[in-house]
């Protein structure tokens, strides 16, 4: 079976404006997440904010089996016409990873049909993501019952999205907080997984558990090669029925 080929998206953002960010992600983002998934046997490429079409042309996506999203700054800035596009292909069955701040995006709001709100501090507090469901394919190799974060950014409940159809992470805080860290979802024929870690300031995506998660979830969300593809529209009947009825407006 072919490697599934990951795209890796970032707005590149805040590693151009911060010497903060620059010095924990001097190549950005995607590119700390893309070679970590490459070592772990992915095909990766990029794609940022400011590249023609958001480096998410048709071909790129019809090229990518699972799309990974970081955004924070530029939310607005994202083309309404290029989210509808990636919103098709999740549909037709490219998976979707939603990472940290993302929650916000366009693409992960319209999926979820909610403001996909929350609360959130940044005190560089103590971060404990609790595995809840230990036999989840998404934390397969992860040796411990949590993952231990010591410095994340807080974000707490209510967090208002649907409720997932399976809940792999939930993080405590030293603050007090707890929140809905690892988050599975199914829309159309596509996966979509939310996982909270990630903010900025934080090198948190150099943390090897988080890559294994991240490398993990690429893998579920990926669109197996012998998916069934459901069939809609006008059916034949399967039993034998009367259909001269022409009261139809069609």
């Amino acid at each position: 079976m072919t490697s599934p080929t990951i795209t890796v998206w970032n707005e590149f953002v805040h590693e151009r404006d911060s010497d903060v960010v620059a010095d924990i992600y001097p190549d950005g983002i995607h590119a700390v997440i893309a070679d970590a998934l490459e070592e772990h046997g992915f095909e990766t490429q990029t794609a940022t904010l400011d590249e023609p079409e958001h480096g998410l042309t048709e071909d790129v996506l019809d090229d990518t089996d699972v799309l990974t999203w970081w955004g924070h700054a530029a939310h607005d800035q994202v083309d309404d016409h290029i989210v509808e596009r990636v919103k098709e292909r999740v549909l037709d069955g490219m998976g979707l990873l939603v990472l940290h701040s993302a929650h916000y995006s366009k693409i992960f709001k319209s999926l979820m049909g909610t403001t996909c709100s929350l609360k959130w501090r940044e005190a560089a507090e103590r971060e404990r993501l609790w595995i809840v469901e230990p036999s989840h394919p998404i934390v397969s190799g992860l040796d411990d019952d949590y993952i231990e974060l010591e410095e994340a950014e807080m974000y707490g409940e209510r967090f208002d999205v649907p409720a997932p159809e399976t809940l792999v992470f939930n993080s405590w805080f030293e603050g007090g907080e707890v929140f809905r860290s690892g988050c599975c979802y199914r829309r159309g024929a596509g996966k979509v997984f939310y996982f909270r870690p990630g903010h900025e300031t934080y090198p948190v995506y150099h943390d090897e558990s988080i890559q294994q998660v991240l490398a993990n979830a690429c893998e579920w969300a990926a669109a197996g090669e012998n998916q069934p593809s459901p069939t809609y529209g006008n059916a034949d009947p399967i039993e034998d029925i009367d259909t001269s009825d022409d009261r139809t407006v069609h």
